[in-house]
C-alpha cells in the first residue's frame, strides 16, 4: 500500500483529470498564510460524487492522505498537504443543481462560489447572505464555518447551510439534514460536519439557506475619537435592538491603508463602516437612530447614503482592505488572524491588543465584524527578515490567549487548519478529546487532511 499506488489506480479511474504537474502540484501547494508552500503528490479533479467516493475508497485502501480544496482562500493552512497525499480539487463539481425560491434554499455542488450563486440568483429576488470577503467555494465556506461581514443579521455558515451530502473516509455517501426549516430527529451530523475543515468527510453537495433582497439598503461612515467610544456605540446599538445587516470597525492605522489605496479619503481615526436592510421607510428609521446613538459617544460626523454606486465604493474599500494594507509596507506580505470575545469584552481585547501592537513597532491594521465581537490583524512582514515574522507570531499567541482569558475564541472564522490547533486544548478543555475520538471513529486510518484542528495517534 502507498501513496503511489493510489495515484496509479486513480489516473486509471478519472485519467487525465489526475495531474501530477510540477505547475499544477505547486499551485495546490500554496496557502494565504506565513506556512512554507508543500505540493501534494498528485491533485484530482472530480466530476461527481460517486467519483469522490471512489476516489476515497482507493486512498483509504491504499492508506493515502486526501485533502479537499476549494479555492485556496483559507488562512490557517487548511488545505495544504502537509502529509502529502492526493489534493482533490472541487472546482469542477461547480453547478447550482436546485433554486426553490418558494422554499428560499438552494441546492449545489462544492465548488460554486459565493458570487456564482448569487449571479444565478438575480432573477429571483433572492440572494446568499454569507460573505467572508474572498469568492470562496461553498464547500470551503461550510467546511470552514466561515462568515463575515453580514452574520450579524444573517448569521454565519452554521446557520446557512440546512443539509449536505458527504462523502466518508470509506468511501460511504451520507445525507445530513433535510430542506425541512427544523428537525429534531436523532444527531445533527450537519452541523457536525460544517467547520470540520473535511478532517470527517468531504463534502459534495449543499443545500443552503437563502434569503430576500431587501427593498432598501442604508449604509453609513462615522469616525470616533477613540475606539473605546466606537464600541460602545455598537453594543447600545445592538442594546436596543436596532436591526444592523454590517457593522465593522476600522483602525486608524487601516484607514491609512484604504486612503493610502486611492479608495476613500476619510480622518485617521477609529471608524465603523455599518450597513441597514429593510423597507425604505425601516432603513432609513435605522440610520437616523443609529446616528443619534453615535453622536452620544462621540461620533465627529456621519455620512449616509442609500445610493448604490456611494455603498458600493463604501464595501469595495472594506473588502479590499487586505490589498490595501499591503501598500502600507511596499515588499512585505501579511499574516492575518482573527479571534472573537463576548461583546461586552470586545474594547478591552481591542485596546490590548492595539496597545500591544504599537509597542511592538510592527504595522498592523485591525478590522472588525464587531457586532459579533469578532476582529481581525493583519501584521505586515517583511519576507527577508524572519525576526519579523517570529515578532507576528508572538503578537499572534498574545490574541489568542487573551480571547480565551475573555471568554472568546481563538477563531471566530479563520478556524483552527495548523495555525490554531496548539489552543485547541486551552479553549476546550476536555472537550477537545471528545474531538478526536469522533475523528478516529469516522476516520480511523486517519487519511482524511491529516494533522488538521485534531491530533490522533
Amino acid at each position: 500500500m502507498s501513496v503511489e499506488a493510489a495515484i496509479a489506480r486513480v489516473r486509471d479511474l478519472i485519467g487525465e483529470r489526475l495531474s501530477t504537474s510540477p505547475s499544477v502540484r505547486d499551485l495546490h501547494g500554496q496557502n494565504e498564510s506565513y506556512f512554507t508552500p508543500v505540493p501534494p503528490d498528485a491533485v484530482a479533479f472530480p466530476h461527481s460524487t460517486e467519483e469522490v467516493s471512489a476516489i476515497v475508497k482507493i486512498c483509504n485502501e491504499e492508506l493515502c492522505p486526501i485533502v479537499a480544496w476549494g479555492t485556496g482562500t483559507s488562512l490557517e493552512g487548511h488545505a495544504v498537504a502537509f502529509n502529502g497525499g492526493i489534493s482533490l480539487d472541487m472546482s469542477e463539481m461547480n453547478r447550482v443543481l436546485e433554486i426553490h425560491a418558494e422554499d428560499m434554499d438552494a441546492v449545489v455542488q462544492p465548488g460554486v462560489t459565493r458570487e456564482q450563486l448569487n449571479t444565478e440568483l438575480r432573477a429571483t429576488g433572492l440572494f446568499f447572505p454569507v460573505d467572508p470577503g474572498a469568492n470562496a467555494s461553498l464547500g470551503g465556506m461550510a467546511a470552514t464555518r466561515a462568515s463575515g461581514t453580514t452574520a450579524v443579521r444573517y448569521g454565519t455558515m452554521r446557520e446557512n447551510v440546512m443539509a449536505l451530502e458527504v462523502v466518508l473516509a470509506d468511501g460511504r455517501i451520507i445525507r445530513t439534514g433535510s430542506r425541512a426549516r427544523k428537525s429534531s430527529a436523532g444527531y445533527d451530523l450537519t452541523k457536525m460536519m460544517v467547520g470540520s475543515e473535511g478532517t470527517l468527510g468531504i463534502i459534495t453537495e449543499l443545500t443552503v439557506r437563502l434569503q430576500g433582497q431587501p427593498e432598501s439598503i442604508t449604509a453609513a461612515v462615522c469616525p470616533f475619537p477613540d475606539m473605546q467610544s466606537a464600541v460602545n456605540t455598537v453594543i447600545q446599538t445592538i442594546q436596543m435592538g436596532v436591526p444592523m445587516a454590517r457593522i465593522e470597525i476600522v483602525d486608524p492605522v487601516a484607514i491609512r491603508a484604504v486612503n493610502i489605496s486611492g479608495a476613500m479619503s476619510l480622518p485617521e481615526a477609529p471608524h465603523l463602516f455599518v450597513e441597514f436592510h429593510g423597507t425604505e421607510a425601516g432603513a432609513k428609521e435605522q440610520v437616523e437612530l443609529f446616528g443619534e446613538i453615535a453622536k452620544e459617544h462621540g461620533c465627529m460626523g456621519f455620512e449616509w447614503s442609500a445610493n448604490l454606486e456611494e455603498r458600493n465604493r463604501l464595501w469595495h474599500a472594506r473588502h479590499n482592505f487586505y490589498y490595501a494594507s499591503l501598500k502600507l509596507k511596499p515588499g512585505c506580505r501579511a499574516l492575518s488572524t482573527d479571534v472573537c470575545v463576548p461583546i461586552s469584552r470586545l474594547a478591552e481585547a481591542l485596546l490590548e491588543t492595539a496597545e500591544e501592537i504599537a509597542e511592538s513597532g510592527m504595522i498592523s491594521p485591525i478590522i472588525g465584524h464587531v457586532g459579533d465581537g469578532n476582529f481581525h490583524c493583519g501584521f505586515l512582514i517583511d519576507p527577508a527578515k524572519p525576526e519579523e515574522l517570529e515578532l507576528a507570531k508572538k503578537l499572534t499567541h498574545s490574541m489568542n490567549r487573551r480571547a480565551i482569558r475573555l471568554g472568546g475564541t481563538v477563531t471566530g472564522e479563520h478556524g483552527v487548519g495548523v495555525g490554531k490547533k496548539r489552543y485547541m486544548e486551552e479553549e476546550h478543555g476536555a472537550a477537545y478529546a471528545v474531538m478526536a475520538e469522533i475523528k478516529r471513529a469516522l476516520d480511523p486510518k486517519n487519511i482524511l487532511n491529516p494533522g488538521k484542528v485534531v491530533e490522533v495517534n
